[in-house]
C-alpha cells in the first residue's frame, strides 16, 4: 500500500501533474511500440525487402 500512496502524493494529487504523466506515458509508451514493431519486422523479412536485393534499380554495364 506504500507504494500506492506514494504514487498518489507524487504524481495523481495534481491534475496538472496527472494530465502531463499520461501525455508522457502515451508518447514513450508510442515510441516503444513503434521501435518494437519496426524491429519484428525487420528480422522477419531479412532477404526479401527492398534494400537486400542487390539486383535492383541497377542499370545493366553497356560495352
Amino acid at each position: 500500500m506504500a507504494l500506492l500512496e506514494g504514487f498518489y502524493r507524487v504524481v495523481m494529487r495534481r491534475n496538472s501533474v496527472y494530465v502531463s504523466f499520461i501525455i508522457a506515458g502515451a508518447f514513450f509508451g508510442e515510441r516503444a511500440v513503434d521501435y518494437g514493431v519496426h524491429r519484428l519486422w525487420e528480422s522477419k523479412n531479412v532477404g526479401k525487402r527492398y534494400e537486400d536485393i542487390s539486383v535492383l534499380g541497377q542499370r545493366p554495364i553497356e560495352e
